[in-house]
Formats: C-alpha cells, structure tokens, sequence
C-alpha cells in the first residue's frame, strides 16, 4: 500500500466533502482601466499590469512579455495586486478556450492584474491554496467551465459561473502527498522545458555560424537565381468550403521550415483553371505581418508529392531556375538563418501592416555553396533539429509525454468518494484505481 493510500484508509476512510467554491476560496476580479490609463514608456514610474496573454496557454505558468504598464492615478485596490499563493486565472478572452487557464504565484509580485482577470485566494487553512491550483487545472474543470459557458449568455467567468464548482476536500496530510507527487511532475516538465530553450539557442547559433559562409563561396541575388511567383487569385469565401485540392496555409508557412502535407486544408479548384502550384523545392514566403521581424517567413517543399499544392494569397513563392542547384533540406535551413533573415526583414516597410516587397527581395543575396558541402550542414542540423523540435524522438516528446503523465495522475489523484454518496462496492474501485496508479509511479 503507497502513502497516499495508508493517509486515506487512516484519515478518510469513508470519503471526503466536496465544498463548493466559496466556502473555501475568494474570487477577487482585476482592475479596470482605459487605454488613455496606458503608459507607452515603461521606463517612467507606471504600474506594471499582467493580462491574459502573460499566462501561458497549456503550460499553466507566466510569461512577462508585453506587460502593460498603467499610471499610478488609476485606483487599484489592494487586493487587486498579486500576492504570493494566488492562483491567477483568465475569466475573460477572446478565444473560451482561453477562459479558465491558470498560473501559480509563486513569489511575492507587485503586479495589479487587469479587469478581464482574477485571483483565486484561500478564506482558511483547510484547502492548500496549490491543492486548489492542481484542482484548477484539472479535466474536470475545464468541462465545468465549458459547460457552463455554453448554456449561459455569459461568455467570461464570474461569481455565479463558478461558484457551483465543488472542490474535494481531504485532510491536510492527504493534500500535502498529492501536492508533492503532482509538484514532482511539473518539477521535471520544468526543468526539461528549461533545458529545451537552452538547446533552442544553441541550435540557432550553430545554425548561423554554419551558414555564415566566407568569400570562397560564392554569393548571387535572387533575381538571378530564380523567379518569384504569386499564391492563389481570385477566390472567395465559398471557395475554401468543401475543398476538391490541397491548400498551404499562411500558418503552414509562418510555423514549419519545411511543410507539412499530412494536413486537412483544402480549397475548390475548377478544371482547367490557371493557378500556380507549388513544386518541390520551391521556397515559399508570407508576405505580411504586423511586425517587419515576422515579414518573410519561409517554408521549403522537401518532400516530393505527385498532388498538386496551392499557396493561399497571403503568401507567395520562389523557385529556382535551376533545380539541382540546392538541396532543398538546406535552404530549409538558410533561409531561417541569421543572415538571411535580416536581409529579408530589410525588404518589408509599412506602418500598421509590414508588407514584403519582392523587387527588393530579388536584390537579397544568398550562398551558393557545393551540394557537398550542404549535405554535410543538413545532416548536423537535421540532428538539432530533430532533438529540439521533433514530437516523436526529441526533447519535446518528452516534455509531452511528461505533460500527459501529470495530467493522468493529476485527474486519478484528485477524484475522491464523495461522504455519504455511494455503496461500498464503489468506494472500493475507487480506491483500487488510485492503487493501480501509485503502483505505475514507483
């Protein structure tokens, strides 16, 4: 018999009580301010302010990447400021599948929260305030929050959304053991998600260095190289309804060095109709971004397909006179690189949108190193980049299998008998179950 079991049989023997949310928890909505309220110089004396975008969808942690900061003449209550054993959660979003996604306070912060936000805080004792936060993050949560916002007019979480939510409430020695095996878990998520970064940065410092060639190798423009062509032309909404052809999305694009075909996008292509499709090797494009640091993203056809592909109109392509002049797998690689990234960058102007423009990228020049010398740099970088990004053999696989052991575990550990509610005969298969699953973590 595990701990957990002997904690059970010794301290709960005939199940625990569920409460509901506020017998045990304070539900404190964030601060609510204007956007004239808004300090664009984050260097002044202004209020730093977390939002929904600072927590991390899926990761259950924070992100201080474009924290807002708010003049000190907006009043904020004290209790609108993060304290440490907060549980931070999203009440409100565009995107439901936002609303509900938590973070835990980990450290003392001096950091208001914004209005479309909230802070789970404990009323007492009884409930560890990081029971409460596994319990938070749990399937059985994020049901309730669906369902509850699918049969209401409320698309946000508040008072009398949540307050039906019920949270099992075991004896403190059982909090504490499930708290330590589920905080095992996201230690050991952490720390890989925390050594996959650094590999990130090693690998694209490799890559730029491998790719930064010197004058022995030859350097052409583009526009001698090859040719540029336009996405699709000509098609409407209905179009890319109930698709006959396949379809490579922007995404598809902005996301993947190279493309990937295992995908569902589609979009209706009439006989005999005169669009440009892509060929294998051709290095596509995206063609505009809200920032000029994510203008000119690219992606590369390596794999060879006898279907015919179609570039969405927000994108456009290149191809290459000569096709054996590179390896595809290598300009996967060089046009991602440091070097060529800048010079792409260079080639977008706008003001609200930033817009490529492809007569300054027929100026961009590029390498032409010997196809000896690019399959020596693919197969180091394929092994980076396999360790780094690959969802089946690399660091990543990993970490997801990491994240589906804790929330296995997690969902199994926090499902008690209710006092009072079921036969003994179910009592038992419950406890069996968590029995199965301590044995599976020795």
């Amino acid at each position: 018999m595990s701990k957990i079991d002997e904690l059970i049989a010794e301290l709960c023997p005939n199940g625990v009580e569920y409460k509901s949310f506020f017998d045990i928890a304070d539900y404190v909505r964030g601060v609510t301010y204007g956007k004239d309220d808004e300090i664009k110089d984050k260097s002044s004396e202004g209020i730093p302010v977390l939002r929904a975008n600072n927590i991390t969808l899926g990761k259950n942690s924070l992100n201080f990447e474009e924290i807002k900061y708010i003049n000190k003449t907006v009043k904020i209550k004290e209790t609108q400021f993060l304290c440490k054993g907060d549980i931070f959660i999203c009440a409100g979003s565009g995107s439901k599948e936002h609303i509900g996604k938590v973070a835990y306070i980990n450290s003392d912060m001096k950091y208001a929260f914004g209005g479309f936000m909230a802070v789970i805080r404990m009323k007492n004792n009884d409930v560890l305030s990081r029971f409460m936060f596994h319990n938070l993050t749990s399937q059985r949560f994020r049901e309730y929050i669906r369902f509850a916002i699918a049969s209401s007019t409320i698309n946000n979480l508040n008072a009398k959304v949540i307050e039906n939510f019920k949270i099992p409430v075991p004896p403190l020695e059982v909090q504490r053991e499930i708290v330590r095996i589920l905080d095992n878990f996201t230690m050991l998520t952490t720390e890989l998600t925390t050594e996959l970064a650094k590999r990130k940065k090693q690998y694209e410092y490799y890559r730029d260095e491998l790719l930064s060639f010197d004058e022995d190798i030859p350097k052409e423009k583009l526009g001698e190289l090859g040719k540029f062509y336009g996405g699709l032309s000509g098609k409407s909404k209905e179009d890319f309804k109930d698709g006959n052809a396949t379809l490579i999305t922007y995404k598809n694009v902005y996301s993947n060095i190279a493309l990937k075909l295992d995908i569902d996008d589609r979009v209706k292509i009439s006989e005999g109709e005169k669009q440009n499709t892509v060929q294998y090797g051709d290095v596509l494009f995206t063609g505009s971004s809200e920032t000029p640091d994510e203008c000119g993203m690219s992606s590369v056809l390596t794999t060879k397909t006898d279907e015919k592909l179609y570039l969405n109109s927000f994108c456009f392509g290149y191809r290459f006179n000569d096709p054996e002049l590179f390896l595809p797998d290598f300009t996967k690689y060089l046009f991602r690189s440091k070097n060529l990234r800048s010079q792409l960058i260079r080639t977008a102007s706008g003001v609200t949108r930033f817009n490529v423009s492809k007569k300054k990228m027929e100026d961009v020049k590029i390498p032409v190193p010997p196809l000896k010398i690019q399959k020596r740099l693919v197969n180091v970088l394929d092994n980076f980049e396999t360790f780094c990004s690959d969802f089946n053999i690399g660091l990543p696989a990993e970490i997801d299998a990491r994240k589906k052991q804790y929330e296995y575990y997690r969902d199994l550990l926090l499902t008690f008998v209710e006092t009072g509610t079921v036969s003994t005969d179910n009592r038992q298969q419950t406890t069996d179950n968590r029995q199965q699953t301590t044995d599976k973590m020795k």
